[in-house]
């Protein structure tokens, strides 16, 4: 039997195949600007404006997470943070619940972390604990939230960040030991995907890693590929959330989230993520709350909105494989739901 015949791609289809492969992201934010100045040239500049504004107001985050990591794997300290993660799974949970309550890091500024620690090896449960944790409550946000919503709120909120990061890390653990989730990165990122399998063995700590050309170079190339990775990647969210912002007004929002009952905790479990986030939020909350909306809803709405925000969510997107990406939204789902219906039980004491 004859071969056939190898037929090679013409430079100009290899050149495209490889455009569209690796910058296909930024192709898709010059079309979406491309459409909207279009229809609405006015709203295209905002939009460029609100992304430029969001990426510099997240900057020092991701500029110190994506450090963090690069000098854990430039210096092969990741092996002792792996190792810092065996040991009991319920303690290991509890502990990157109570760690990612406390940290400072927002939904999108954690996710260098999230890559690291599992190509480490870290098990996804402990990673998932202070994933969810994380974006919800730090104490800048434990301070703004008690000024604007009272220290109740703010105890509430934390509550449920770590909470939610529990509840999150038992799911993943129960999913993990009946042999789900292997593997859960995506292919390309971190070292390969293979983080949930077992703890990387350690090689010899270098701390001043800058007298090892080897090691520079790894820090350096580690940084600028998380760095363009996510660049790309929250550029087209946060381009996509000023269209949001623009066509779904603040008044929408409010008259959804009236009332009383579960209807307002569900709604608001749904919107929040899908209109703001963070330190944004609290100001909404806190006239909604004046406006007679229900204490659960408020807090479904922020724990929601700062775990699933839409940059993060487009971010874990990149970052993990699909059944683990919808795992990560159903468990903040049901967890911001789960939180504002107790919270509202225990308002109406």
């Amino acid at each position: 039997m004859t071969d056939l015949p190898h037929t090679e791609r013409s430079p100009l289809r290899s050149l495209a195949h490889h455009i569209w492969t690796q910058e296909r992201v930024w192709l898709v934010c010059i079309a979406v600007l491309a459409a909207v100045a279009a229809l609405d040239a006015p709203l295209a500049v905002t939009s460029v404006q609100f992304t430029a504004t969001n990426l510099l107001d997240v900057a020092p985050f991701l500029i110190l997470s994506i450090e963090v990591a690069a000098y854990a794997g430039a210096t092969g300290a990741d092996g002792l943070i792996a190792r810092a993660f065996t040991g009991s799974p319920a303690v290991m949970i509890a502990i990157a619940a109570l760690a990612g309550g406390v940290s400072p890091f927002c939904s999108c500024g954690v996710i260098p972390l999230i890559a690291a620690l599992l190509a480490m090896g870290v098990p996804l449960s402990a990673v998932m604990a202070f994933w969810l944790a994380s974006p919800v409550m730090d104490p800048p946000m434990f301070v703004l939230t008690t000024g604007v919503l009272g220290v109740e709120f703010a105890v509430a909120k934390t509550i449920a960040a770590v909470g939610l990061g529990v509840f999150g890390g038992i799911i993943v653990y129960l999913l993990s030991r009946a042999g789900a989730l292997a593997d859960p990165l995506r292919d390309g990122v971190g070292n390969g995907g293979c983080g949930a399998s077992k703890v990387r063995t350690s090689h010899p700590v270098v701390w001043a890693f800058w007298h090892d050309k080897t090691r520079s170079a790894k820090f350096l190339r580690e940084a600028a590929k998380t760095t363009i990775f996510l660049t790309k990647w929250l550029t087209l969210a946060f381009l996509l959330e000023s269209l949001m912002l623009a066509w779904i007004p603040a008044e929408t929002v409010t008259r959804a989230l009236g009332g009383s009952g579960l209807a307002p905790i569900g709604i608001a479990t749904l919107v929040g993520p899908a209109y703001l986030n963070g330190y944004a939020a609290l100001p909404l909350v806190g006239g909604l709350s004046g406006q007679g909306m229900a204490p659960g809803a408020g807090l479904s709405f922020l724990v929601a909105g700062g775990v699933t925000s839409l940059p993060a969510a487009i971010a874990v997107w990149a970052l993990v494989k699909r059944p683990v990406f919808a795992l990560y939204i159903g468990i903040a789902l049901t967890g911001s739901f789960a939180s504002g219906l107790l919270f509202q039980l225990w308002a109406s004491l």
